[in-house]
């Protein structure tokens, strides 16, 4: 039994039982990727996969047994290698940041900041994608830690530490009559912003679930010209006088987008929560847990270890 082989394993079944794809990622051939699993088969005396023909479709019931455990030998092997590194190298390292793009563009850039500055010798690499890209690649080991508001605390493989509290606001070109509503106090409701045209996230991005259970509950339509994974293109495109938008409040700046006005919407959608995630059993070097405590000051060592050590559905607050 050797770690090519259970990775072989793992990667076939991330990649979909697609061999071409395994090999393309672990740097092999195809021939070489089936020897490696047939060979595992042999040495456990059971078969790990259902084939038809030549092609692999599924786990076997042994199958379905043995890759938890395959994962966690993958895991621990990683983590050795992280906590030699954690001693041999003194600092030095590379930190793997997934993140949503609205928390990549205005949660993180100071944290970012404050990090590279005590940390100089650690290279800092920042992946943007969506609630799911970011729990995937927490899942498979590609980040070392994940920052976004939703999904996350809904995989049991990872921890969510709870760490700020957000709200939406409504967007408006300067002049637009819901911004003379507002200059007057009149109070901006759901019926009133249901007659406008509406720009906002697409389904799964910041907080798009809690806009869309707003207008469920009040029986009213949500009429979009526009939904997008980013602030700034929702910004441009209201700008452009195409609708309302709707956007996390952190997106908005006054000097920033001096051609635009914004309203509070906390009245209207639920407040959102946005989570640090981290894989279950991973090993974090001390560097990880420093830049942790940068971005969410609550969020001290001993928390996250206590998080880390806490049963599956356990929330640890700060």
């Amino acid at each position: 039994m050797n770690f090519q082989q259970l990775r072989s394993v793992r990667e076939t079944v991330r990649r979909g039982f697609n061999l071409t794809e395994v090999a393309q990622v672990l740097h092999t051939s195809q021939p070489g990727v089936s020897r490696q699993i047939r060979e595992l088969e042999t040495e456990l005396g059971v078969e790990i996969f259902v084939r038809a023909g030549k092609r692999l479709t599924g786990l076997t019931a042994p199958g379905a047994t043995i890759l938890p455990i395959v994962e966690r030998l993958l895991q621990e092997a990683d983590n050795l290698k992280r906590a030699g590194d954690d001693y041999a190298g003194q600092g030095k390292g590379t930190l793997v940041i997934a993140a949503t793009h609205s928390q990549a563009r205005y949660a993180l850039p100071t944290a970012v900041r404050d990090f590279r500055a005590t940390h100089p010798n650690v290279q800092l690499r920042l992946h943007q994608g969506s609630p799911k890209q970011v729990a995937e690649l927490l899942l498979e080991g590609e980040a070392d830690l994940g920052v976004a508001t939703a999904l996350i605390a809904h995989y049991p493989e990872l921890v969510a530490l709870p760490c700020y509290r957000w709200t939406h606001s409504v967007i408006v070109p300067a002049g637009h009559e819901l911004a003379r509503d507002a200059e007057r106090g009149a109070p901006l409701t759901l019926e009133r912003l249901a007659a406008f045209p509406l720009i906002t996230y697409e389904p799964g991005y910041t907080g798009r679930s809690q806009i869309d259970e707003a207008f469920s509950q009040k029986g009213l339509a949500l009429e979009l010209v526009l939904s997008a994974m980013d602030a700034d293109v929702i910004k441009t495109y209201v700008e452009l006088g195409m609708g309302v938008g709707i956007i996390a409040s952190m997106a908005y700046d006054e000097q920033r987008d001096p051609g635009l006005r914004a309203i509070d919407a906390r009245h209207l959608f639920a407040t959102n929560m946005t989570h640090v995630g981290l894989r279950r059993g991973a090993y974090l070097r001390d560097y990880v847990y420093d830049f942790i405590r940068t971005f969410a000051a609550p969020l001290d060592r001993e928390l996250v270890d206590r998080a880390l050590a806490a049963p599956v559905g356990v929330v640890v607050e700060p």
